[in-house]
């Protein structure tokens, strides 16, 4: 298993030889905002990178990374898996003063990864890649009926005493609960529909 992915370039700045790197991630730690986050598996990630000099101090990364991510119901907040299969492609750019890894946009409009350390760690690179690429919401099952606003009981688990409020009426396509109860997502609008405005 592999810590962290790393390759090592040494030998590519030193000779234009090319690099490759592989192992198997259960999460990967970088930083955003200056605060340090991780991002975990459901099972060992396999990745495989090579990285092929270009002329200068510039090459090219590509490869492939299959992650399966941790995420939660939109809904009900139980785990999910989302499975991933990410082919990797980047510009690289080696340039010393560059304190950690990071994207930024080259000339030609193209995202480069420049780096300043000739041990790469891959970590940041592969935490976006998989970040841009994730669904932004999921569910665990497209029926989720998701939780009581009120006491927070799990809906799909059969129904609570806040259900008894109010009659039982047309579902909400969106949010898979009853209009009109306490269930339902609130519209801040509400308040306003008895507002009286002064005639002109």
């Amino acid at each position: 298993m592999t810590d962290s992915p790393r390759i090592h370039l040494g030998s590519l700045l030193r000779s234009s030889e090319d690099a490759h790197a592989e192992g198997e991630l259960t999460e990967l730690t970088y930083e955003q905002g200056g605060v340090e986050q991780t991002l975990s598996f459901a099972q060992p990630a396999y990745f495989e990178v090579d990285i092929n000099h270009l002329g200068g101090q510039e090459m090219y990364l590509q490869g492939t990374f299959e992650p399966t991510l941790v995420m939660e119901c939109a809904r009900c907040l139980r785990e999910v898996h989302v499975p991933l299969d990410l082919k990797l492609g980047t510009l690289m750019r080696y340039d010393p003063s560059a304190e950690v890894p990071h994207l930024e946009e080259a000339e030609t409009g193209e995202e480069m990864l420049m780096f300043g350390d000739p041990n790469l760690d891959l970590s940041a690179y592969l935490a976006e890649t998989t970040l841009l690429a994730a669904p932004l919401s999921v569910l665990h099952a497209p029926e989720c009926k998701g939780l009581c606003q009120v006491c927070g009981h799990d809906l799909n688990e059969g129904p609570c005493e806040h259900m008894a409020q109010v009659p039982v009426e047309e579902i909400d396509d969106e949010l898979g609960v009853p209009e009109g109860t306490v269930h339902a997502k609130q519209n801040p609008f509400t308040a306003l529909q008895g507002l009286k405005l002064p005639e002109d």
